[in-house]
């Protein structure tokens, strides 16, 4: 488990990183978001013992974090960080070995997850001879070799196809399973969304917003209702009381409501025609994420 508690960081005047408290269970994969700038890439940082903490600590299974555990943490970025002039089976054993691997466990696990990404023809390849989404599985072989303790995902679906986005979910799925410690980090609020329980939302360094998602979404209430049928009169339900915008989109009605109340009597207009949808909806990450981060600049 990684326990950060209250950790600070500044550079002269500018705090980056404000008393800072989360904690990341075994097998569990945590969401830290913000705006660029907003003092993730420090907190990263200070986790895998690159920047030392003002104040604070952090600890990982009840261990401060130095040079001798960091080998516990992966860390895949939408940042290239490869030997491009290796082969992928050069690059992958340099990595193993520097986390003290033998070289007959490195090319036991290099082999399954090959496989397992659908490039096992590209072993002898060098790394500037493959696409940028194959590089970008590469990046996360390397990161995962050693079955790290905590692994961290910041932005790592960038450049890559559905397909391949679909596998490397699939393999982050595996190590929850095995009772990696995740944090993942994403502008694709989609992403986060599907994998993560809890979260926190940073602004310049400040937590705005932190818990379990279900619970942050449940706190903002039903926002949206989705109708799509036939013969439905938009300016009907456009009058009710509550009732903030209304829009046909690919075929489907979109009403956003400021009260839940207004959901009944939407429903009560419409229930005489032939209706194929009604949802309503509480409001995406996105959404919330625009409305926190958005009020915080004001």
């Amino acid at each position: 488990m990684l326990k950060v508690e209250n950790i600070q960081k500044t550079y002269g005047n500018l705090v980056a990183v404000n008393q800072l408290s989360f904690e990341v269970k075994d097998g569990e994969i945590f969401g830290l978001l913000g705006e660029n700038g907003a003092g993730k890439t420090t907190t990263f940082r200070m986790i895998m013992g690159l920047l030392e903490s003002d104040s604070g600590k952090i600890l990982l299974d009840n261990k401060k974090i130095d040079y001798s555990i960091t080998d516990k943490i992966g860390f895949v970025t939408e940042e290239r960080s490869l030997l491009t002039k290796m082969t992928v089976k050069e690059q992958i054993l340099y990595y193993g070995a520097l986390k003290g691997m033998s070289e007959e466990k490195i090319l036991q696990e290099l082999k399954y997850w090959l496989n397992k990404f659908e490039i096992k023809k590209y072993e002898n390849k060098k790394i500037k001879e493959l696409s940028k989404g194959n590089q970008q599985k590469i990046q996360f072989i390397s990161a995962v070799i050693n079955h790290p303790k905590l692994l961290i995902l910041d932005e790592p679906f960038t450049g890559l196809d559905p397909i391949n986005v679909k596998l490397l979910k699939e393999a982050v799925y595996e190590l929850k399973g095995e009772g990696c410690s995740i944090i993942f980090s994403s502008h694709q609020m989609e992403h986060i969304e599907e994998f993560c329980e809890k979260l926190i939302i940073l602004v310049k360094g400040e937590v705005i917003l932190e818990g379990y998602l279900k619970n942050i979404k449940k706190s903002y209430g039903i926002k949206k209702v989705v109708i799509k049928g036939e013969n439905i009169d938009m300016t009907k339900i456009e009058k009710i009381e509550s009732v903030e915008d209304i829009k046909n989109m690919n075929g489907e009605i979109i009403v956003h409501i400021s009260d839940e109340k207004a959901v009944e009597k939407i429903f009560n207009v419409i229930k005489k025609c032939k209706i194929l949808k009604f949802e309503a909806l509480e409001p995406s990450l996105n959404e919330i994420f625009i409305e926190k981060v958005g009020n915080s600049h004001e």
